[in-house]
């Protein structure tokens, strides 16, 4: 190891690699070599056959500063010419695009497996495509993965030191022009900012789509809440042919309750330290990700940025082919330097959903909120449990408990006019618990249409039967359901060096119990929204004791509250909760 934070981290034994060729994709056992794939060539039943000839080098060796040696696959096109270099950097294995897990993944989603070429690595760029169009596609097993040396680290400085090697060994290839880029989706897109802070100088931009950018809020405790079963899911994949170790993020989440602990400070991107061009694909409706890439995109210090905010979900936003056209002229723009006009790009482009077919996408703007969006203020009234412009006078507490039905409760305010919100939303609630010391406070925006009916859509191609058993209270990333957000109260203390009126931030440093009779007041920052309501239709706010959104993914369960006794919710008076939204003002 070369980081000195490695020594604080916690390592269990990797999962076991296993080299059948099958399990890791056909393309997977070990050789150090090169190939030329043909064009027409199939790389494995039910892909795409390839559309040029690829010169493939396999296995090939990469020393990073510490002597450890990593292994990459790189695809070439059959040119002579020098070509700039794509780097998809995860644990995701570099030749698993045709293993069943993945192949079963897309399958589920509705996508099938046609889309590519078998060579693309898990959340990366096809080779295929961009190979054909004059770019070379580089796809490495990082530290401690299958026949890499070294111990896996997840996510942070170790990770950002390797990619910062690895970029810089690619520039002086004799088949490179020295101009490399960063690409790919989730994991692809957090390592993206970790790696492009350390400011490789042979880094020409970056594409991250969809990424978190904190270890801590994004994914161990996001609002300060555990929640290991994702962890556990992630971890799963760090695979060792060579009986490495992997760093266990679990065990340290019990080692390091809190976010001050030196192993998540390191595993706190510095986006303003950032400086090549970027740009940022993100979404309302990722409940993993879409906090992580507008917080990144808010401190960016890349002074050529663009962000598109899309409707779908990340999978099948990166690989339509319409998308991936257009990455390709930001590519071509500063990797191949071509004058197409990239730089006449809107610098933001923004989605308002309406959950019923009228989505309107690629509104453009020069900022994110618009500048016509204007943060206005929704009082709770407790006694008929309506949103209202104006706050109560007197307080009129509502009572709940997380033990017995329905362990909420809800607020509905009803347009007489179309109403968009395009923004940063957030709650500010006072509350108080009776029968313990703590509580965990989970908030929900829906839209119900004019029937009352609860809205949601998915944002995948397959609303098949299982699909609605598994998003109906769960696999969040699949269905969009409406801005949400939740908190610990124990963990309430506001970072005054980061928070904002319009969006909250917390240190996380400190557990603040509650005592008997306490009225706190809880700031919860709620995830970015594009939604419109039209005349009849009807905003929602809940308050819950339970994640009702539910967990990530498909058969990975959510977060476990802490939370007994009663619940009280003041609306009014001095205690007046609110629900603070972006109303767009013109549109």
């Amino acid at each position: 190891m070369t980081t000195k934070i490695t020594e604080k981290m916690y390592f269990s034994p990797s999962f076991e690699y296993i080299d059948n060729g099958i399990e890791h994709g056909v393309l997977s056992p070990f050789e150090t070599k090169e190939v030329i794939l043909k064009k027409g060539q199939v790389i494995a039943e039910g892909f795409k056959p390839l559309t040029c000839d690829i010169k493939m080098l396999k296995d090939i060796p990469v020393k990073l500063r510490d002597g450890v040696t990593i292994y990459t696959d790189i695809y070439l096109p059959i040119s002579e010419e020098q070509v700039p270099v794509l780097i998809a950097w995860s644990p995701y294995g570099k030749s698993a695009g045709t293993a069943p897990r993945y192949k079963n993944l897309f399958q589920m989603l509705g996508m099938g497996n046609q889309w590519n070429s078998g060579l693309t690595k898990f959340e990366a760029p096809d080779p295929a495509y961009w190979c054909a169009h004059g770019y070379a596609v580089c796809n490495p097993d990082m530290r401690g993965i299958a026949h890499s040396e070294g111990d896996t680290t997840m996510i942070g400085s170790q990770e950002a030191e390797d990619g910062y090697d690895l970029i810089e060994w690619l520039a002086t290839q004799s088949w490179c022009n020295g101009k490399t880029a960063l690409t790919g989706t989730s994991y692809l897109a957090f390592s993206q900012w970790f790696i492009a802070s350390t400011q490789p100088p042979h880094l020409t931009c970056i594409n991250p789509t969809e990424g978190l950018a904190d270890g801590y809020r994004d994914l161990a405790f996001i609002g300060g809440i555990p929640d290991e079963n994702f962890i556990e899911r992630l971890q799963i994949n760090h695979v060792s042919a060579k009986g490495a170790k992997r760093e266990d993020l679990v065990k340290e989440m019990k080692a390091y309750p809190l976010a001050d602990a030196e192993v998540w400070k390191d595993k706190v991107a510095d986006a303003s330290a950032i400086t090549v061009p970027a740009f940022v694909i993100a979404s309302y409706s990722n409940t993993l990700h879409t906090m992580g890439t507008f917080r990144s995109w808010r401190s960016l210090g890349s002074q050529e940025k663009w962000l598109r905010i899309h409707d779908s979900q990340e999978w099948p936003y990166y690989y339509d082919e319409s998308n991936t056209e257009e990455l390709r002229r930001f590519f071509d723009y500063y990797l191949l330097e071509k004058d197409n006009g990239w730089d006449k790009t809107p610098r933001v482009r923004y989605s308002v959903i309406d959950f019923q077919g009228g989505n309107q996408t690629d509104l453009q703007s020069e900022v994110f909120p618009p500048a016509s969006s204007e943060n206005k203020r929704y009082y709770m009234n407790g006694k008929f449990r309506t949103l209202q412009e104006n706050p109560e006078l007197e307080d009129f507490p509502v009572m709940y408990s997380p033990e017995s039905l329905p362990g909420r409760t809800s607020f509905q305010m009803t347009f007489d006019e179309e109403t968009q919100f395009v923004g940063y939303p957030k709650a500010k609630l006072f509350m108080e618990v009776d029968g313990y010391d703590d509580m965990d406070v989970f908030v929900w925006v829906q839209k119900l249409d004019k029937f009352g009916n609860v809205l949601s859509e998915f944002v995948v191609p397959n609303p098949g039967a299982a699909l609605q058993d598994f998003t109906q209270e769960g696999a969040s990333a699949l269905r969009y359901k409406g801005s949400w957000g939740r908190l610990r109260a124990s963990m309430r203390h506001i970072d005054n060096e980061l928070a904002t009126d319009e969006i909250p931030a917390y240190t996380f440093d400190r557990v603040e119990k509650l005592a008997s009779g306490e009225i706190i007041a809880l700031d919860i920052v709620l995830s970015p929204l594009g939604l419109s309501y039209k005349a009849g239709e009807t905003l929602r706010v809940v308050i819950s004791t339970k994640d009702e959104l539910g967990s990530v993914m498909p058969g990975t369960p959510g977060c476990t509250p802490d939370n007994k006794g009663i619940h009280t919710l003041h609306t009014g008076g001095e205690y007046a909760s609110y629900l603070q939204l972006p109303l767009l003002t013109t549109f």
